[in-house]
């Protein structure tokens, strides 16, 4: 099973259809079984497609390249956490082309308010691989050290509301650097979760973020938040960065996150 994360900055980075075109060209490459996509915006005045998605959605619009590239398999599920610069609605997505039997959709944050930015939700989809059920969830969370919108509140909110019966993935960007300790990242694990990277037989270093970015402005460390976590220990053949110019060009201010899971015995 190929597994891939990526927050996008949609609409937000220079060249933006160039870069829709790499992601449309990896993922018709490489056939992953689920995507999440974080920061998947539209703008607010556009018009409707189906249910909530509107003309002009980052994801509808590289499926629209994927369709231009011959692949017509990925279902979209899509919602939209918050107003994002005044004119966007900006969320979260899974990509998938195997079975959804079941869409999931929650709030983690505190705030409910979507006009307010820090307002945080969860998209996933309960999938059918090989006959068996699993559950992926696209997540954009918040930063340990803020007092109004904690992430200690989102992750615990956000594992009250997980799929309990199937194994579930969480994929995205939690806004705390794994390479810190004592924060968000060990609060994650003390939760029980299996961080992919750790698990892979072929690693990298994992960064995902270099330098000062939407979020971190100031920054100058390399930066570990993106990330593919796991209810159950599972074998990983391999964790890759992927959109930084080592392996596939730059299509964000983040990087990607691409994992390969290897079939249990």
């Amino acid at each position: 099973m190929k597994l891939l994360t990526l927050n996008c900055h949609s609409w937000q980075e220079d060249n933006q259809h160039e870069k829709i075109s790499i992601l449309a060209d990896d993922i018709a490459e490489k056939s992953y079984d689920v995507i999440a996509l974080q920061e998947v915006s539209q703008l607010i005045e556009s018009t409707p497609v189906q249910g909530l998605v509107k003309e002009g959605n980052y994801a509808l619009v590289t499926l629209a390249e994927l369709e231009k590239r011959g692949v017509t398999d990925y279902t979209l599920v899509w919602d939209f956490a918050h107003i994002g610069y005044d004119m966007y609605e900006e969320g979260v997505a899974i990509l998938t082309k195997h079975p959804v039997v079941e869409e999931h959709r929650f709030f983690i944050s505190k705030s409910h308010d979507r006009s307010y930015w820090k307002t945080r939700k969860i998209v996933g989809a309960t999938i059918t691989y090989k006959g068996k059920p699993l559950t992926f969830y696209s997540c954009h969370l918040g930063w340990w050290t803020d007092d109004e919108e904690p992430f200690k509140f989102q992750v615990d909110n956000l594992l009250e509301q997980v799929t309990p019966e199937s194994p579930f993935f969480l994929m995205g960007d939690f806004n705390n650097n794994a390479l810190i300790r004592g924060e968000g990242y060990d609060h994650l694990l003390s939760k029980g979760l299996v961080d992919t990277f750790n698990e892979a037989v072929e690693q990298d270093s994992g960064v995902t973020v270099q330098g000062n970015i939407a979020g971190w402005d100031g920054n100058k460390v390399d930066l570990r938040i993106d990330l593919i976590l796991s209810s159950d220990k599972m074998p990983v053949k391999s964790s890759r960065v992927i959109f930084n110019n080592e392996n596939k060009p730059i299509v964000s201010d983040h990087f990607g996150v691409e994992v390969v899971l290897r079939e249990s015995n």
